[in-house]
């Protein structure tokens, strides 16, 4: 995959931000053309993007997604959508080719609710909670064996339910978004805290000293507007002391991003435009978009067996 190691090799590290247990590591690469693409919440705000109920009956694993704009349209792993029959999450990055209608493989994140409140979705300004879609992506990755794409739905409910327990977030519908609504103000000083740089087009994250994952886009601009939905995904995690390290931990970037480098990787046809790669192996679990206009984003975690309570201490992870 000489694209894609190209395009790690094409990130630099930059120094660390610290809001309480979050560090950010900055991905700084320069980039000169401006993205090929629209984002998932420019689309449906321009109102040429349209995501629905796959029918009048739903389909809990699947959503239809309707492009009627003049560009591809971006929507990255793990990004809320609200409304319709009852929440969603996406299970991996899209790129929707424009005035296409494709499906959209997702994993529900509202296990009381199955009634319409609305005839779209609408996109939250949140990704599912980092932990999650670390879990997630493994699902998703070991059903793409057999062809599917479709995650673990008692898994995701069980995480959710355990997590709205240690963070004291009710919900009638049992929906993920309470935990938000309830820590909005802290999630909010944290992404008030943390600004994005020049050339930045990802960040690592590190959540009491261990490294929580990775996210990065091909172009400064993607960063930008997607960087308030990330930092409330990993930030979620960072106010949750059920995530994370002890503190005390030394965090090593660049080893986090050679082992992804050096994991097994697999291609395959993507949801919409592009080759979906998905990579494993050397303490790493992950994917990313690669389309014919290079990389577009790229998503990785530590595997589980790094980040179990027996403390691991690759990457720095102890």
């Amino acid at each position: 995959m000489q694209n894609f190691d190209s395009f790690l090799s094409s990130l630099t590290i930059g120094s660390p931000i610290a809001v309480n247990a979050l560090s950010v590591y900055p991905l700084l690469r320069s980039s000169a053309d401006a993205p090929f693409y629209d984002t998932l919440s420019d689309a449906v705000r321009a109102g040429t993007l349209h995501i629905t109920e796959v029918s009048a009956a739903g389909s809990v694993p699947e959503l239809r997604v309707v492009n009627d704009g003049k560009r591809p349209v971006l929507i990255i792993d793990g990004e809320e959508l609200v409304g319709a029959k009852q929440n969603r999450i996406v299970n991996l990055t899209v790129l929707v080719p424009e005035g296409t209608t494709i499906p959209l493989p997702v994993t529900c994140v509202e296990a009381g609710r199955w009634r319409h409140v609305s005839d779209e979705f609408a996109p939250a300004e949140r990704a599912h909670f980092a932990s999650g879609r670390r879990s997630k992506l493994g699902h998703v990755s070991a059903s793409m064996l057999s062809g599917s794409r479709e995650s673990d739905q008692s898994a995701v409910w069980s995480e959710i339910a355990e997590k709205s327990e240690r963070l004291r977030a009710r919900s009638s519908t049992a929906a993920a978004a309470a935990m938000y609504d309830q820590l909005r103000g802290a999630l909010d000083r944290m992404i008030g805290s943390i600004a994005p740089l020049d050339q930045q087009v990802g960040a690592i994250f590190v959540i009491r000293g261990m490294i929580a994952g990775l996210d990065v886009f091909d172009h400064p601009r993607t960063w930008a507007q997607t960087m308030p939905k990330l930092m409330r995904s990993y930030g979620l995690d960072a106010l949750d002391n059920g995530v994370g390290g002890d503190g005390f931990a030394t965090p090593d970037p660049r080893r986090f991003l050679d082992a992804i480098s050096r994991a097994t990787c697999t291609a395959y046809p993507a949801v919409g435009a592009g080759r979906d790669l998905r990579f494993e192996g050397n303490g790493i679990i992950g994917a990313a978009l690669e389309t014919k206009n290079g990389v577009v984003h790229a998503v990785a975690f530590p595997a589980a067996d790094v980040v179990r309570p027996t403390r691991s201490r690759r990457f720095g992870l102890h």
